[in-house]
């Protein structure tokens, strides 16, 4: 169970260094080419957003996958043990390798930035993109569970059988998928530890939007691992031969 851990720790630091790290970096980037247009940031930053959480989940599947299966994610291990592949004390250990791994990364991220002004965090209301009166917490709650609720059904359905090569890279483009939609309400968490990482060590009031980051994609996770349960993986059952 160590490999395990230590894997899930490392992959988890790579996902918010490089996905949250992206998302600080060209945002920086971004502001004098968008202030010259007279456009929103956004507008050049969440395609790159989006690749950067993608990529790096992608390089993590075909990585610590082989250890860990690469979950890197709350969400995704208990929807895992929901379905029965991995029991409770393993949930709980893959868990807290990745609210640490999470934490280190967003560590690591304020020391290269020398700053912990913006690392990333998630957020809804007036910290949201398209502002306080579309992202309230009842949205930002929503939306959370939804795009969890989508990813980890691909995470679940890709990942049933070991000869599925391209899960890496499915899983991969369904994390970007949910970016692209979801940055401009919250940043895009789907993952619990993603978000408290950075919401623990970045400056301001961050912490106080921590809740709907750890409610909203464990909802989504649980409601997925329940629908792939009960509807996708019966349905994908051979129908007994009639005698």
């Amino acid at each position: 169970m160590a490999k395990k851990f230590i894997s899930e720790f490392v992959g988890t630091f790579m996902l918010v260094f490089f996905g949250c790290g992206t998302a600080v970096v060209v945002t920086k980037l971004a502001a004098k080419g968008a202030a010259a247009l007279g456009v929103n940031e956004l507008v050049f930053t969440l395609i790159p957003i989006a690749l950067a959480f993608g990529l790096i989940l992608t390089a993590c599947a075909y990585t610590i996958g082989k250890v860990s299966g690469a979950h890197v994610n709350p969400a995704v291990s208990v929807a895992m043990l929901i379905d029965g592949r991995i029991d409770v004390m393993e949930c709980v250990e893959y868990i807290i390798a990745q609210v640490l791994g999470a934490i280190a990364g967003a560590g690591a991220l304020s020391l290269v930035l020398n700053s912990s002004k913006n690392l990333g965090a998630n957020g809804f209301d007036s910290a949201s993109a398209l502002g306080s009166a579309i992202t309230t917490p009842v949205v930002a709650l929503v939306i959370e569970a939804i795009l969890t609720f989508v990813f980890v059904l691909v995470v679940l359905s890709v990942t049933a059988k070991d000869e599925h090569n391209n899960a890496g890279i499915i899983v991969g483009l369904a994390l970007a998928l949910v970016h692209i939609l979801g940055t401009p309400f919250t940043g895009t968490s789907v993952n619990p530890a993603r978000s408290i990482g950075p919401a623990l060590l970045q400056t301001g009031d961050a912490i106080n939007y921590l809740w709907v980051f750890i409610i909203g994609p464990m909802v989504g996770g649980v409601l997925a691992a329940l629908f792939y349960k009960f509807v996708i993986r019966e349905e994908a059952k051979p129908a007994k031969a009639k005698k």
